[in-house]
């Protein structure tokens, strides 16, 4: 009498018992089903993964929870979702199944606005990264060569004019140097909004020279280490673990006052895995948890399907890991 469909199956792979339920959910009457091999009523997609199953079965495996198609003799598909067991000394397999067509079709709804949600996160994660770019290239290749030629112009000035009074030099010493300041935070600006670095020369090599600029922009050391196969990783995952890289570096010259700082990627096997750790006052994350960088970097991760893990305590510095599979 349960509602689950029951059902004897011989190792021929002919129906030996059925209960009520197979036959009111399939729409053929007792003997059509006997007449007939199980796989001739599975829907064709599904055929080479059910029989493959069935030898996993027949060899001593335990089937648990396996989906599949069924067509019934009106033509409609439903999916039933099987638990079933061999007994080799009477060659029959028990089997009961419990049809999960609605739960089948509510996942696909799901997974479907999933993956429009992530197509189109993917999509204005691009757009900001074109932006970035482009206004990256406007500030080395106009702003910053114009400041540039500003320097330039200061500095024959400042050379070739000796008459000028003590206040102009000083006044024109001072714009040369600020002409010269301005000049390199353009460069960082720029390198900071988009880093050309990364499509020409890969992560490492990005991540290593930043790293050294960090150091000597901060005074605050800053070492990377790498032990990974770099070709595993799309350009997408490359861009985020560099901005999560980069988002971690920002707190720690802001708020972690620190005496130093590793960065490390390498492969874990099932893994990769990149660690900024760094000795600074650090901070309890349950009481930081809205805070915009950090909310930043789960976003990050989330968007490349990484596992991202903050790990901190007041005067004990703060590490951050994140994970991603290794394909």
């Amino acid at each position: 009498m349960t509602p689950d469909l029951v059902c004897i199956v011989g190792k021929d792979g002919y129906f030996r018992k059925v209960n009520r339920a197979v036959i009111e959910k399939l729409g053929y009457t007792e003997s059509e089903l006997m007449s007939r091999h199980v796989s001739s009523f599975m829907h064709p997609d599904d055929m080479q993964q059910t029989l493959q199953q069935r030898e996993e079965l027949l060899a001593g495996k335990s089937l648990i929870n396996f989906r599949n198609r069924y067509i019934t003799k009106a033509g409609d598909t439903i999916w039933l979702e099987w638990t079933s067991i061999y007994f080799p000394d009477n060659e029959e397999v028990f089997a009961i199944a419990k049809e999960v067509t609605e739960r089948k079709k509510l996942e696909e709804e799901i997974e479907g606005a999933y993956h429009k949600f992530k197509s189109l996160a993917t999509h204005f994660k691009s757009s900001m990264e074109e932006d970035r770019k482009y206004l990256a290239r406007e500030l080395h290749e106009e702003l910053a060569q114009l400041a540039s030629v500003l320097k330039v112009d200061i500095d024959f000035v400042r050379r070739h004019e000796h008459e000028l009074r003590p206040l102009a030099k000083s006044r024109l010493e001072n714009a040369w140097k600020v002409s010269d300041l301005l000049v390199t935070t353009l460069r960082r600006l720029s390198f900071s909004l988009s880093p050309n670095m990364l499509d020409h020369l890969g992560l490492d090599a990005t991540l290593d020279w930043y790293c050294r600029e960090f150091t000597i922009l901060n005074g605050i050391p800053c070492s990377f280490q790498t032990s990974y196969d770099e070709a595993r990783l799309s350009g997408e995952v490359r861009i985020d673990l560099f901005r999560i890289c980069q988002e971690s570096l920002n707190n720690v010259l802001n708020h972690a006052k620190a005496g130093e700082v590793n960065i490390s990627i390498e492969d874990l096997g099932d893994y990769i895995e990149m660690t900024i750790q760094d000795n600074g006052k650090g901070f309890d994350p349950l009481l930081l948890e809205r805070q915009p960088g950090l909310i930043r970097m789960r976003e990050r991760a989330a968007s490349i399907n990484a596992a991202l893990t903050i790990h901190s305590e007041p005067g004990k510095g703060t590490r951050v890991w994140v994970r991603i599979a290794n394909t």
